[in-house]
């Protein structure tokens, strides 16, 4: 089937539904050039994720975050949303989508205008001090950085910093609590650039009603959705925002 037609079966199944949440991954913001860590040449090939960004090793030897990982990161701290993030955002102003559930820490959602954005991995907009829990900034964390204090600590207390993403072996954020909520009540699950391989996220379109899946490669969920697209997420839902001003459902 030709992707204008998949679109078109997309537009239909997102106007029939009495409630959409979208589910996003790394695919969504390849496109706003932060590398998907898993695929050929991503962070995964350059760095071994179980110990750089592991929360045991981070509780042991912090620096080996902060001088291994966090070089890594910059691609991701800077980059700009992409026509994806700003199609959901629009989406979601005109009452067609309930909220966006993400895995990525890129805070790209909310650049792009995303007003109910569920964090479940976390993101990197701040840091907390893990013995007296003060936050600080992105920016504060790495001027910390710069003048040559690694690991960063804490003013008052002197305690170390940390990102406050989801590390490898950490427990989830409270946001995917409220995403299990959100995917248990929707009628559509539209998953964005996700090949829904990573635990325990990939278990929410299993409690979603319908399921529309755009992502490059295969999915994990393709068996159970109502429509796949195998096709680049900002192309994908650009068409389907044409398709939806035709219909008069968005302006």
């Amino acid at each position: 089937m030709a992707l204008q037609e998949l679109v078109v079966e997309l537009a239909e199944m997102l106007l029939a539904s009495k409630k959409t949440v979208a589910l996003t991954g790394a695919g969504i913001s390849t496109e706003s050039g932060i590398p998907d860590f898993r695929s050929p040449g991503g962070l995964w090939s350059k760095v071994d994720p179980m110990y750089a960004f592991a929360a045991e090793t981070f509780v042991k030897r912090p620096a080996v975050f902060y001088e291994v990982g966090l070089p890594h990161l910059s691609s991701i701290t800077s980059a700009l949303p992409n026509r994806a993030h700003e199609v959901l955002a629009g989406l979601e102003k005109a009452g067609l989508l309930s909220c966006v559930i993400t895995q990525n820490v890129d805070s790209l959602h909310q650049k792009a205008g995303s007003m109910r954005v569920l964090e479940v991995h976390g993101h990197l907009r701040s840091a907390t001090c893990m013995n007296c829990g003060a936050q600080i900034t992105w920016d504060h964390l790495l001027e910390k950085m710069f003048a040559g204090q690694v690991p960063p600590r804490c003013n008052e207390c002197r305690g170390i910093f940390k990102p406050d993403c989801v590390f490898f072996g950490d427990n989830m954020t409270a946001d995917f609590t409220e995403a299990v909520t959100e995917a248990s009540d929707c009628d559509l699950m539209l998953v964005v650039g996700s090949s829904l391989e990573v635990a325990p996220a990939n278990y929410l379109p299993m409690l979603a009603g319908k399921l529309a899946i755009i992502n490059i490669g295969a999915s994990m969920a393709d068996s159970k959705a109502g429509l796949v697209i195998n096709h680049r997420a900002g192309e994908t839902l650009d068409l389907l925002w044409d398709e939806l001003v035709k219909r008069r459902a968005v302006k």
